[in-house]
């Protein structure tokens, strides 16, 4: 069972989630909270494995909620991983890529379709950003102006790894990767699996954060 915590200061849309949701047989709400400080407290009492986290409510924001979900000491209590989706109004949305620099593994408009809904769910549950590749450079690129050195980490990859990186911040899948770098997807997910090892990184989604903080891109 995937764990999910709905978090939405609209009681109305956190009820239609919860009977969706309902309805997987692999999808089970653990919690429910109306503002980001329920949220980051139940997120410890409860353990999902994935938040669904409204950007714009009272108390405190699904941005700011997301960054204290994924600091340094909360992520050290935790026993296992916790992935967070955001939900708003509109593409592109500048509070929506702060949180993927946070910790965040993507964003959904809040009037996706509900079959968007839990495919997203599993997506995040797997370790995948539930923005296409593509458009997730583009949100970081139009937002994100990182300039600050790539730390002594960064000198720990190969050759390979870093033009894995650099291809995974361009918008590039595994398919895409090894057709171009002429190598198996598994090797490709070898030099993934690194990549993220060395970086202490936890998922493709900041690998793509990180290429851009350090102005790789």
């Amino acid at each position: 069972m995937i764990r999910v915590l709905l978090v939405d200061d609209q009681e109305l849309f956190r009820s239609g989630v919860a009977v969706t949701l309902g309805h997987e047989p692999d999808l089970e709400v653990v919690g429910q909270a109306a503002n980001g400080r329920e949220a980051v407290r139940l997120v410890a009492e409860t353990r999902p494995d994935v938040v669904l986290m409204d950007i714009r409510m009272p108390e405190l924001d699904g941005v700011e909620a997301t960054r204290q979900i994924f600091a340094p000491d909360a992520a050290a209590r935790r026993t296992s991983p916790v992935r967070v989706i955001v939900l708003t109004t509109f593409t592109l949305d500048d509070r929506a890529a702060t949180a993927i620099r946070y910790g965040a593994s993507g964003f959904l408009l809040k009037d996706a379709a509900p079959e968007l809904l839990t495919a997203a769910i599993r997506t995040v549950h797997s370790g995948t950003a539930v923005l296409a590749p593509d458009d997730l450079s583009v949100l970081l690129g139009s937002t994100l102006r990182g300039s600050t050195p790539p730390p002594a980490e960064f000198g720990l990859l190969t050759e390979k790894e870093r033009e894995v990186l650099l291809e995974i911040a361009g918008g590039l899948s595994n398919a895409e990767l090894a057709a171009k770098l002429y190598l198996s997807e598994s090797t490709i997910k070898t030099h993934v699996g690194s990549i993220l090892r060395k970086l202490g990184l936890r998922d493709r989604v900041q690998v793509v954060v990180f290429a851009y903080e350090h102005g790789l891109v």
